[in-house]
């Protein structure tokens, strides 16, 4: 069974499924985080959708170099969880089942190229309050 995290599903609504990769990306003590300015402010772990066609961990490379700039090397899977959510910049409720994976930052390729992210390396102990969803915090604690 894969552990919901988030808001309770609202009776009645539906949902689209929208799975999507996101990596756990760290650097001694310190994460590399994504900051997204809107629709509302939250520092998160980079990632996102899987395009159709798209492979999970081609996804997951280009998710994070337009959140982040990077260049990754992905280690290993950490988890699954999914959160049912609305997604304002898309109209769209979801349930996005989030898988995790361990990678490492190999070499800045320059700034983020999607709108309204911003690279941030947080002290581990920091991110594990500040990330934005309880699943993204979740995957980090376990793993640490």
């Amino acid at each position: 069974m894969i552990r919901r995290y988030g808001e309770p599903v609202k009776a009645g609504q539906r949902y689209m499924r929208r799975p999507g990769v996101y990596a756990v990306l760290l650097q001694g003590d310190h994460l590399l985080a994504t900051h997204q300015a809107s629709p509302v402010p939250e520092f998160q772990l980079p990632g996102g959708g899987i395009d159709k066609g798209e492979q999970p961990i081609a996804a997951l490379h280009r998710e994070v170099h337009e959140e982040t700039g990077w260049k990754i090397a992905v280690t290993r899977h950490l988890g699954t969880f999914r959160r049912f959510t609305y997604m304002p910049e898309y109209d769209l409720w979801a349930e996005k089942l989030c898988t995790v994976y361990l990678a490492q930052p190999v070499r800045r390729l320059g700034a983020p190229s999607e709108a309204g992210h911003t690279a941030v390396w947080l002290p581990v102990d920091e991110a594990l309050m500040r990330l934005g969803n309880e699943g993204d915090r979740a995957m980090l604690a376990r793993l640490l």
